[in-house]
């Protein structure tokens, strides 16, 4: 296991299922896990609307949902969740009414959007935000299933007194760069290197443009 602290963020190259154990319990989990779809890359090019993706290499981390386990240890290791994906995880998540619909505003054969389950007491919310939103029309995604910076900001900006996030499957560490933005502590676990170096380097990169003194 390697471990790398970038200011607030503490970061694990690991497998969440081993590390997750081992941490305290945070404020908030927020994470897009593998929904066992296959959107881990490939040599098949698919659209977004009128945008051409670019192309990854395949690498089967998509091939199979996260077990029950995994799910029952985030519950138990945090206070507040917000979890992409969540149709796809309905038989392992609690009943709580606080979901949230995110409006991706694309065409094409993708769906119109995605639910996030979230444990908030409050009714459904919808939020529009392009999935392409600071990504160049998605040529400069450095992640199959990268989400905009400003969709992980509004998922931690739902649990107003969370300081410390988790995040147990980072990916290319967008919740880690929208934490940096929002001036929150930051925990992500991610067990591919090449993904785990690339979200070094982006969260290392925000840090460098977060004002000195606050402010946003």
């Amino acid at each position: 296991m390697r471990i790398e602290t970038i200011g607030d963020a503490v970061l694990y190259h690991g497998d969440c299922r081993e590390i997750l154990p081992t941490l305290p319990k945070v404020d908030a989990v927020i994470t897009d896990p593998p929904y066992g779809i296959g959107e881990d890359g490939g040599d098949k090019q698919r659209r977004r609307g009128s945008s051409p993706l670019v192309i990854h290499k395949k690498k089967e981390w998509d091939s199979e949902r996260p077990t029950q386990d995994v799910f029952d240890l985030i519950f138990v290791k945090s206070t507040n969740q917000a979890i992409f994906g969540a149709n796809y995880f309905s038989d392992y998540l609690p009943p709580f009414m606080g979901w949230i619909f995110w409006d991706k505003n694309i065409g094409g054969d993708f769906s119109d959007g995605e639910l996030i389950f979230t444990n908030r007491k409050k009714a459904l919310r919808k939020i529009t935000v392009s999935s392409t939103l600071g990504l160049k029309g998605g040529w400069d995604r450095q992640h199959p299933t990268q989400k905009p910076v400003r969709i992980m900001e509004y998922c931690i900006g739902l649990f107003e007194s969370s300081n410390t996030v988790l995040d147990p499957f980072m990916g290319s560490g967008t919740t880690g760069v929208a934490c940096v933005n929002l001036q929150r502590k930051f925990i992500g676990i991610e067990l591919d290197e090449e993904y785990f170096n690339i979200a070094c380097r982006r969260i290392e990169a925000a840090y460098k443009q977060v004002p000195l003194f606050g402010g946003n």
